[in-house]
């Protein structure tokens, strides 16, 4: 189980409920995306750990990885960069994203506790 935590949230984030859509980035993310960006503290261990099936918790609810984008492992681990989309159903994803269910908008608060579980 790898556990990071919320550093920031952007002004942002809040419009994207419409959307479905989380955005994750490592602390290095650049200024100009920080508005619409969950940052976090998270520091890659190892590869590929986003995985249909994985366990991905954001703040108090829990999401299960669905689909997987071809880029969205390598942009995690050198970025900790991922978009999270909360759906169900057959949608086409883009290569730095994941899809997640259930279809609820997660409530995060800065200090919060973010994790991915892998059985």
């Amino acid at each position: 189980m790898e556990v990071f935590k919320v550093v920031e949230i952007g002004e942002m984030v809040p419009a994207f409920e419409e959307e479905m859509l989380i955005v994750l980035f490592g602390q290095m993310a650049p200024p100009e995306l920080r508005a619409i960006c969950v940052v976090h503290d998270y520091q890659a261990k190892e590869d590929n750990v986003l995985k249909v099936g994985t366990k991905l918790q954001l703040g108090a609810q829990e999401y299960t990885i669905t689909k997987v984008g071809d880029a969205a492992n390598k942009n995690f681990r050198e970025l900790g960069h991922v978009s999270v989309y909360f759906r169900n159903g057959e949608n086409d994803i883009l290569p730095g994203a994941v899809i997640a269910e259930p279809v609820i908008f997660p409530k995060l608060q800065v200090g919060d506790r973010l994790k991915i579980i892998n059985d």
